[in-house]
């Protein structure tokens, strides 16, 4: 596994993400969605892969669109880090591309438009693709 590190700029959301493969392989999606694109997110993933997020003090949740997924920034530097969705009793979650320290190793950014996509495609479309072996940690500041 290859593990990368990134976050928000103030490190209050930081994260490990483990990839089965060479970070080169990859290719971020740019959502096309209204909120994505005021963002600049561009999201990545690895299901086969698995991701820690270090969560000092707070995060800003947000749900938007049709609220299944939940969008993790920072509340201080207001960096959108993170996007998490519970599908079947699971959460699986992806990153913001822009906010892994090489970001620049990755190839480049292909749209998506899971707006254009049932509920349920979304879902199975996540559960394919996120990360499924994530986990939030609390860390004291």
């Amino acid at each position: 596994m290859n593990a990368r590190h990134g976050g928000c700029h103030c490190g209050r959301l930081a994260y490990e993400a483990r990839f089965a493969k060479p970070l080169t392989d990859y290719t971020p999606r740019a959502c096309d969605c209204g909120f994505c694109r005021k963002h600049g997110a561009a999201w990545l993933s690895d299901a086969g892969g698995s991701l820690v997020l270090r969560l000092r003090g707070d995060a800003l949740f947000y749900r938007q669109g049709s609220g299944q997924a939940e969008f993790l920034a920072c509340p201080h530097c207001a960096v959108l880090v993170m996007v998490t969705a519970e599908v079947a009793g699971m959460t699986y979650a992806a990153i913001n591309a822009r906010t892994l320290d090489d970001a620049d190793r990755l190839a480049g950014e292909q749209p998506a438009s899971p707006q254009k996509l049932a509920a349920t495609e979304k879902m199975e479309r996540w559960s394919q693709l996120w990360f499924a072996d994530m986990k939030i940690v609390h860390v004291d500041d």
